[in-house]
């Protein structure tokens, strides 16, 4: 274990370990929303926008585990929205989607009750669905 002293020591290794492709990475070992907002959001900013460029593609998928799905999920793309301000874009419907390399997996507590309730709040806040995808263990 890294230790909350490593834990951003931790998320460099993942990100430099696989540059390109998908790596989904659980974020609140301590604190989701500093995690999101400290270290994905400033101190790996550069290292998360430059798994897209000279030809490869790459996408962080930020993966908080605990808490209310619905209010997790929010608080999550909001704070990304806010770090990665500039290649946030707008869909054709109006609603704030992240840039291509960085989105959220929610998979704690999902089930196909709270998937709706998740997207809804989303939609009513104005951020896309496209920000978000879902896993589940055995709930579905």
């Amino acid at each position: 274990s890294w230790g909350p002293e490593g834990e951003l020591d931790a998320m460099r290794n993942m990100l430099e370990s696989y540059p390109e492709g998908l790596v989904a990475c659980v974020s609140d070992s301590f604190d989701i929303y500093r995690a999101c907002r400290e270290y994905w959001g400033d101190k790996l900013k550069d290292l998360i926008k430059g798994r897209i460029q000279d030809g490869k593609w790459g996408r962080l998928v930020v993966r908080p585990d605990s808490g209310d799905p619905t209010e997790t999920v929010l608080a999550v793309v909001k704070i990304l929205c806010e770090q990665f301000a500039e290649g946030v874009t707008t869909t054709r419907t109006g609603h704030k989607l992240l840039p291509d390399y960085i989105r959220v997996i929610q998979g704690d507590g999902v089930t196909h009750e709270t998937i709706p309730q998740i997207l809804d709040r989303l939609k009513a806040e104005g951020f896309a669905a496209d920000n978000v995808v879902f896993g589940s263990g055995g709930a579905l």
